[in-house]
């Protein structure tokens, strides 16, 4: 029988979004906040951190089903495109291998 398909949110889901902002200035994060624009932040994407347990679930997912990482890639932001490929690339070398799709 094949396995079902499962996609997976990276933003919130298993890279910790908030740790980043937490990273910036306030003032800098308000500034893209006001606007509705927190991922337009330069080099937001590069170098965030998995959720704690994330890594380990989706492993584990991937035991019983087709995991796919499904994920949006900001047109304001260019780096975002190949900051989210480093992640996968890093933290999920072998399950996440081809199993990135940004939208």
């Amino acid at each position: 029988m094949e396995k079902q398909i499962v996609y997976v949110e990276m933003d919130g889901v298993l890279v910790d979004f908030n740790e980043k902002l937490s990273r910036y200035p306030k003032e800098l994060v308000d500034e893209y906040r006001n606007d509705d624009r927190l991922d337009e932040i330069p080099e937001l994407f590069d170098d965030m951190i998995p959720i704690n347990g994330a890594i380990d679930g989706f492993k584990k997912l991937c035991e019983k089903y087709d995991v796919y990482i499904l994920s949006t890639a900001p047109w304001g932001n260019d780096s975002s495109w190949t900051d989210k490929l480093k992640w996968v690339k890093k933290y999920l070398p072998e399950h996440g291998y081809k199993r990135l799709i940004l939208s």
